[in-house]
């Protein structure tokens, strides 16, 4: 008997990686059939003539190196499912583990502002897990900002969405609790060292910050802050591992006193907390 399982490992062995292989038999086959691992492990294979099609879609996409995320449409992020497609970053693990830092001291009812939202997974994981929060999320690009309207909609939260320029004189006639972001901070001579998948598909905007500045977002967010964070509020970034000193002097040089630097599950310098 073919289960499933063993269907969908031998037509995908040759599109992932050997690491890669397991993740994606069951993200494909859970996607496709609606079945738990278990069973997807004993029962015996059999598609109806739409799932086939819709499966040989998927392996068309994959052999094109389109992530996988992308193809399925979805991601799990923050125990949430999220809408993905090319207008927004696929969330990663990193950026979960920077929720975490938020939800470590957010409190009940906490005015939040995510900058450079996305598909909207941390404003809206923020908005799910943060009685009475209200949350507001920026964002340069229009169909970013359509895509995180769409997930707030179906994870069933309010989130305000507004299309601002952080970099170009972005104000507000609002202060806040917690200010966040997952601004862009890989530098562009990083980009030979970054899989082809990637480049291929997400968007450049998201990703990339110029060689000769690479904190331009952090410098523009930390200064819009200083000017609408509560004095007793707290200001969280993700960031490149290789500029954690350097964005904490700033922070400092900014006048926020207690500046803490977290580690992801990697071991690497990820995530910064800022308190005046």
């Amino acid at each position: 008997m073919e289960t499933f399982f063993s269907f969908f490992k031998s037509h995908l062995k040759s599109l992932c990686s050997s690491l890669e292989l397991h993740d994606f038999i069951f993200l494909v086959g859970q996607k496709l059939t609606g079945l738990s691992k278990v069973a997807l492990m004993t029962k015996e294979c059999v598609l109806n003539e739409s799932q086939k099609l819709l499966f040989s879609r998927y392996c068309k996409e994959l052999s094109e190196n389109r992530p996988i995320q992308y193809v399925l449409g979805e991601t799990d992020f923050c125990e949430l499912k999220i809408k993905v497609d090319e207008r927004a970053l696929i969330p990663r693990v990193e950026t979960s583990e920077l929720v975490d830092f938020v939800l470590d001291s957010a409190v009940k009812g906490a005015k939040i502002l995510d900058i450079g939202t996305g598909s909207g997974c941390i404003a809206i994981a923020l908005a799910k897990k943060i009685l009475n929060s209200s949350v507001t999320a920026y964002d340069i690009s229009e169909e970013a900002l359509l895509l995180a309207a769409e997930n707030a909609h179906l994870n069933n939260v309010e989130v305000f969405f507004r299309q601002v320029d952080i970099l170009n004189g972005a104000d507000s006639n609002e202060d806040f609790d917690v200010i966040v972001s997952n601004p862009p901070y890989i530098k562009l001579s990083e980009r030979e060292e970054m899989c082809s998948n990637v480049l291929d598909y997400e968007p450049h905007l998201a990703l990339f910050v110029p060689n000769n500045d690479p904190l331009i977002f952090y410098r523009a967010i930390i200064d819009f802050a200083k000017k609408h964070l509560l004095p007793t509020g707290s200001l969280f970034f993700e960031i490149n591992r290789a500029f954690s000193q350097e964005i904490k002097e700033m922070l400092n040089e900014k006048g926020f006193s207690k500046v803490e630097i977290r580690k992801d599950m990697f071991g690497n310098d990820r995530m910064i907390r800022a308190c005046f």
